[in-house]
C-alpha cells in the first residue's frame, strides 16, 4: 500500500461538527486531489455512512491505480426503525442508520461488503479495526469481550481479506496501552494512532512507538490537531480530545503556542509536521470541511520551521527529549 505523507481524513465530511452540502463535499475532495493528496481515509461510523458515500462518489471516478483508500470495520450499520425521529448524534447531520458493534467473522465481512457498496469500489487498500478500546467500550470486561470476538473469529476474516486483495490490515487506537495488546495477538501491518502522538501529547512515544519500531509496524497519525486546539490555540472553548480543554491543557498548549508565535510560525503547521518526522509514521491524516481548509493544510505541511523552535520546545519540556523532530527548515 502506497500513501502520501498527508492524507485526507473523512470524519468532517460525515457532518462531524457542521453540515456540509454535497457540492462542498465534492469540492473538498477535488481540492485534495488537485493538491496531490492520494491517501483517503474514511469509516462507516463517519456520518453513519455519509462519509463513505461521499468519498466513494468522488474516488470511483478517479484512476484506481493512482490513490489508496482505507476504511474501517467493527461497526455494522442498520436502518433506523423510525428515520424521521432518529437522532444522528454525535454527528450534526449524517444518515439515519443505527450502529451495532461487531468484531466477529460475520460482522467484519458484512461491514466490509457494505463499505464496498457505499464506496462503489471493488476493493479498498486497507482495513482498520475501529475503536476497540476503552475510549468506546469501557469498562475492561466489555473491551475484553469484543477483543475475544476478534481473536476467535474476526481476525480470520481480516487475514482472508488481506490474502485476497486488501493491501494492509491495521488497528485504530485512541489511548495508550492497546498497541502492545494487539501486537501480542495479531500480525498488524499498521496502527492508526489518534491523539496520542501529537505536538501536545506524545504519550505513545514511551512504549508504543518503540514497540512498533522493533516490530517494523507502521503508524498513521490521526487527529494531529488534538481535535482542534492545535489550530485554534488555547482559546475559550477550545477542543482537546473531542471535549472542552481543561485549564492544565490550555496552559500547556498556551506555552507551546507562545514559542511558535515568538518564532513567527503557525502552530498548526508544527502540529502537522511534528508527527511526520517519526521514522515509523507513514502518513498524517488531516480532515477538512472545505477546499480552503485542504489548501491551507497542504501549505502547513511544507511551511518553513526553524530548527531552533524544536530545540526551544525541548528545552522547555514541551516535547519529549527522545522524539525525532523535523530536520532543516521544513518537513516535506
Amino acid at each position: 500500500m502506497t500513501v502520501t505523507r498527508l492524507g485526507l481524513g473523512g470524519a468532517p465530511l460525515g457532518d462531524m461538527r457542521e453540515r456540509v452540502d454535497e457540492a462542498q463535499a465534492w469540492a473538498t475532495l477535488q481540492a485534495a486531489w488537485d493538491a496531490g493528496v492520494r491517501y483517503f481515509d474514511t469509516a462507516p461510523w463517519y456520518g453513519r455512512g455519509l462519509s463513505e458515500h461521499r468519498f466513494g462518489r468522488f474516488l470511483s471516478r478517479c484512476p484506481r491505480d493512482e490513490f489508496s483508500v482505507s476504511t474501517k470495520v467493527g461497526r455494522v450499520l442498520r436502518p433506523a426503525r423510525d428515520p424521521q425521529r432518529f437522532d444522528t448524534a454525535p454527528w450534526v447531520g449524517g444518515l439515519p442508520f443505527e450502529v451495532v458493534f461487531d468484531y466477529t467473522y460475520d460482522g467484519i465481512m458484512r461491514s466490509y461488503e457494505d463499505s464496498l457498496q457505499r464506496l462503489g469500489l471493488a476493493r479498498v487498500d486497507a482495513l482498520v479495526v475501529h475503536d476497540l478500546d476503552h475510549w468506546f467500550h469501557a469498562p475492561e470486561p466489555r473491551v475484553q469481550a469484543y477483543l475475544d470476538q476478534l481473536v476467535t473469529s474476526g481476525w480470520r476474516a481480516l487475514e482472508e481479506l488481506r490474502s485476497s486483495g486488501v493491501g494492509a490490515v491495521g488497528v485504530g487506537i485512541n489511548e495508550i496501552g492497546m498497541i502492545p495488546r494487539f501486537a501480542a495477538l495479531f500480525d498488524v501491518d499498521f496502527f492508526l494512532v489518534a491523539m496520542r502522538y501529537t505536538l501536545a501529547d506524545q504519550s505513545a512515544a514511551a512504549e508504543e512507538l518503540v514497540l512498533c519500531e522493533e516490530r517494523g509496524i507502521d503508524i498513521v497519525v490521526g487527529a494531529p490537531f488534538q481535535s482542534g486546539i492545535l489550530v485554534t490555540g488555547p482559546i475559550r472553548g477550545a477542543q482537546y480530545d473531542y471535549a472542552e480543554a481543561s485549564p492544565d491543557q490550555l496552559e500547556r498548549v498556551g506555552r507551546i503556542a507562545d514559542l511558535f508565535s515568538r518564532h513567527r510560525v503557525e502552530l498548526a503547521a508544527g502540529a502537522l509536521q511534528f508527527p511526520a518526522a517519526h521514522p515509523r509514521v507513514a502518513a498524517v491524516l488531516a480532515g477538512a470541511l472545505s477546499p480552503e481548509q485542504v489548501q491551507t493544510n497542504v501549505a502547513r505541511a511544507s511551511a518553513a520551521i526553524p530548527e531552533v523552535l524544536w530545540s526551544d520546545l525541548r528545552a522547555a519540556g514541551l516535547i519529549r527529549a527522545d522524539v525525532p523532530v523535523p530536520q532543516g527548515e521544513s518537513a516535506r
